[in-house]
């Protein structure tokens, strides 16, 4: 495995892990999503299947597979800060140490996976 295979590995499981932690939470009710926990799930389908098309584009051809990585870092990064944001808003969701130890984990790991994508994206000289 490359650097950017380990890297999009690790922002993945984090944000697969954030998800499970905003079913306990009832995440849906933060983004006033309907449906409850049935229609957070069903949504949370086509995010985890990206995540997997995009770690084999990482495998298969990094060069194609360095732009779904990006994406990735950038869903990492927006995730990070949204909660920031609830959490300035005074929201008691994700406020114990577990919760806030797989967003920063997330925010690392997804500034890791956005540096090493731009630096195979970059032309070679």
């Amino acid at each position: 495995m490359t650097k950017l295979d380990h890297l999009y590995v690790w922002t993945a499981t984090l944000l697969v892990a954030h998800q499970i932690d905003s079913a306990y939470w009832h995440e849906w009710n933060l983004f006033g999503i309907p449906g409850g926990v049935q229609v957070f799930v069903l949504l949370n389908v086509p995010l985890v299947l990206l995540f997997l098309f995009g770690l084999v584009r990482v495998v298969r051809a990094p060069r194609i597979g360095a732009r779904f990585a990006l994406a990735l870092a950038f869903v990492g990064i927006a995730t990070f800060l949204i909660h920031l944001w609830f959490l300035w808003q005074g929201h008691p969701e994700f406020r114990v140490s577990t919760s806030w130890g797989i967003l920063c984990g997330t925010l690392v790991a997804s500034l890791g996976l956005g540096w090493r994508s731009i630096r195979v994206l970059r032309p070679h000289r």
